[in-house]
């Protein structure tokens, strides 16, 4: 999980830092965004102090009819020791008990120019994004027809290899031998390349390539959702391989389950326009149409029919 800060959203979205300098690099913790609405009414029971607290029009107007004794209190216990920062959105002015306030705990009080509604959208997304649980995994990442392919198997069964093929057939390489892949949402994966071996790909004898300068910037991508694992594994002839496919394997990443398709490798099997037609029949099954399932039903129909002429 990355690390952020009041400092990373300062830059990012080119807040203004009106007041608590001292508490720019608190941690933030949780991208959930609390708009402290009962918390100004005096409500305090459950206040989740760990949470970037977000005020709009609504609760400065509230807060500007309060006695003076009674606003300090209650802004008082707003900016607490825990509170990553306070954000006055729509370029409003803030409130003097509150720039007080935050100085004095050392919470930092920003203001943005856009709508509350906007802002918390925008700071949301991105902290989904940088707060994501993490992990690696050795592998291919490929966008083939819109789908998220990411390739697994043993060192040198040719992952790189049938990446190479399939950029070459119009495809586009996301990240080569270690992809980076985030849980942003439920069931949501996200894979991306580390930054320094960004739109490279090693390929055995040959050495590094850049896909990007060889193919251009349409070869490559620098982010995909990752929707479907193809394993490749040397062909073992003891082992029975799925003829059918009507059943089902998964690959569990972080704590999302994605289909899995195991492939054998062997010489002669054109790889890349294996992976491809596995892309394509997994779009065609999230559409509805299963050709296994069609064919395993058509065939119980003919045994079912079969049986009753029997008897």
């Amino acid at each position: 999980m990355s690390k952020v800060t009041t400092r990373d959203l300062i830059d990012r979205f080119s807040l203004e830092l009106l007041s608590g300098e001292e508490g720019i690099y608190r941690p933030i913790t949780t991208s959930d965004i609390s708009r402290p609405g009962l918390e100004m009414a005096g409500f305090f029971t459950y206040y989740p102090r760990r949470r970037l607290q977000l005020l709009g029009r609504s609760e400065l107007t509230f807060l500007e009819r309060l006695d003076t004794e009674v606003k300090e209190e209650r802004l008082a216990k707003l900016c607490t020791s825990n509170t990553p920062g306070v954000i006055i959105s729509r370029d409003l002015e803030a409130p003097p008990e509150l720039l007080e306030s935050a100085e004095r705990s050392g919470v930092p009080l920003l203001r943005a120019r856009d709508t509350t509604t906007r802002i918390s959208s925008q700071l949301t997304d991105f902290l989904d994004a940088q707060l994501a649980e993490t992990t690696a995994v050795h592998g291919v990442l490929v966008d083939i027809y819109g789908i998220g392919v990411l390739l697994t198997g043993a060192s040198g069964v040719g992952k790189s290899e049938t990446a190479l093929d399939l950029v070459r057939r119009g495809h586009r390489l996301v990240a080569d031998d270690s992809v980076e892949i985030s849980q942003q949402h439920a069931n949501t994966l996200m894979g991306r390349p580390p930054e320094l071996i960004k739109h490279l790909l090693e390929i055995r004898g040959l050495g590094i390539i850049d896909v990007m300068t060889l193919f251009g910037a349409g070869a490559v991508r620098p982010f995909k959702r990752i929707t479907l694992n193809v394993h490749l594994e040397l062909w073992d002839e003891d082992k029975a391989y799925d003829r059918l496919g009507v059943d089902e394997d998964t690959m569990r990443i972080i704590e999302t389950d994605i289909p899995k398709y195991t492939i054998p490798v062997r010489p002669g099997r054109n790889l890349a326009v294996i992976v491809e037609v596995a892309a394509m029949n997994f779009r065609l099954k999230r559409m509805g149409i299963n050709a296994a399932q069609e064919f395993s039903d058509k065939l119980m129909d003919v045994i079912e029919d079969y049986d009753r002429d029997e008897f």
